[in-house]
């Protein structure tokens, strides 16, 4: 067990790079999206763009075209392999407590405040500020790839860095990738979205299946 106060960046390295990432020269992919809510049903077609950009057609509803495109362009920017010194070398990472999560990661340095906490090779926390938020995932499981590991489930919870009030309902992700050829890259095939109430606004469920997938000629 690592012991607090102990410098862990190389625990830290290994669960970073533990994560599944896009060969260089990704060159994108299309297919079509089920979108699911409540009794509410639509269709459309995508294509990701090697600039990792989402194009969807065929639906005229714009809320569900951006939940729709939000979605793939959101899996696809954590799919960019960045080497560790270029995502982190301005940081230091210092052990805290074990817990039944993992053991915590102290981040110094350019991103001081974050937190993470690993469990073997694998972030199973991350508390990182954001464009003035802060959000906290918790990772419950993992699709092994044979490449690296990929998110299953897992929930998010936006809040205020200075008040640490929540902002929004905590959200929980179940997410499926497959192999978009037998030799890869993996790509997303389908998530549930469940979001607590929070406020005024009441809970809520959407679900995506992206099928027919196919890469970009």
């Amino acid at each position: 067990m690592t012991v607090a106060g102990s410098d862990c960046t190389a625990a830290f390295k290994a669960a970073y790079s533990n994560r599944y990432t896009w060969e260089p020269g990704f060159g994108g992919y299309q297919g079509r999206c089920v979108w699911e809510q409540g009794d509410q049903r639509a269709e459309a077609s995508f294509q990701v763009g090697a600039d990792l950009k989402a194009q969807v057609g065929g639906i005229d509803d714009e809320e569900i075209k951006k939940a729709v495109a939000s979605q793939l362009w959101e899996v696809a920017i954590h799919r960019v392999r960045r080497s560790f010194e270029q995502t982190h070398g301005e940081n230091t990472f210092t052990a805290g407590d074990t817990d039944a999560v993992g053991t915590e990661v102290i981040v110094g340095g350019k991103n001081s405040g974050d937190r993470y906490r690993i469990k073997g090779d694998v972030v199973t926390m991350v508390h990182r500020h954001i464009h003035g938020t802060v959000v906290t995932i918790f990772t419950e499981s993992t699709t092994d790839t044979g490449s690296g590991y990929l998110s299953h489930t897992y929930t998010s919870q936006y809040a205020d860095p200075t008040s640490g009030e929540l902002k929004g309902g905590k959200s929980r992700f179940t997410d499926t990738f497959v192999p978009l050829t037998p030799s890869g890259p993996w790509v997303l095939g389908g998530r549930v979205v469940e979001t607590e109430a929070h406020g005024e606004v009441p809970a809520g469920r959407q679900e995506f299946h992206f099928e027919d997938l196919a890469p970009l000629a």
